[in-house]
């Protein structure tokens, strides 16, 4: 189906294994995992945020692979982001979400303790797109935050110190937003 050395790795992208197909790639899972997130999203909001899925259908209507699904649920539905997450493995495994209602300070600390040493642009985007989306920053405060971690707010950097300085950078953001909300 596919040339010699070149195979099929997200819905749409081939890739032969230059570096612009492997920018390709990585767009291409981002845009998936936005697709899965934005989709469980929607399940939370139309069943007063709590919803069961089944990993294999989810995969199969939206054109991935479960383990896609798996990755998106364990990094943007985690307790520090408001949600808890019952998973049963097996034929008639599920997944079910419940979206918690608690303190947005109190979550904002724990976001901030999850933090850790340091975090790649990636997942600290998705940090600040999960609380823009949750309501608890603002869209400009958004804009702010993400102009400040992003890598080109490191082009002088060099590479190896970028995701410690991100994480610095963002926890001393999101504590900040805390003080002053």
């Amino acid at each position: 189906m596919f040339p010699a050395g070149v195979r099929a790795r997200s819905p749409g992208v081939v890739w032969g294994g230059s570096p612009d197909a492997a920018k390709k790639e990585v767009l291409a899972e981002m845009k998936m995992s936005d697709l899965v997130a934005q989709y469980i999203m929607r399940l939370l909001d139309e069943s007063d945020g709590n919803c069961e899925i089944k990993r294999n259908e989810l995969a199969n209507a939206l054109g991935c692979v479960p383990s896609q699904i798996n990755y998106v649920i364990t990094s943007r539905f985690t307790p520090e982001q408001g949600y808890i997450v019952e998973s049963r493995r097996g034929g008639g495994g599920y997944v079910r979400i419940i979206r918690v209602e608690t303190d947005k300070r109190v979550t904002m600390m724990h976001i901030v303790n999850s933090i850790g040493d340091s975090i790649p642009a990636a997942s600290a985007g998705a940090i600040i797109g999960n609380l823009v989306e949750r309501e608890m920053i603002s869209e400009y405060d958004y804009a702010m935050i993400a102009a400040a971690i992003s890598d080109k707010a490191y082009s002088t950097i060099p590479q190896e110190y970028r995701d410690a300085l991100r994480a610095a950078i963002l926890k001393n953001m999101l504590i900040t937003h805390i003080m002053f909300n």
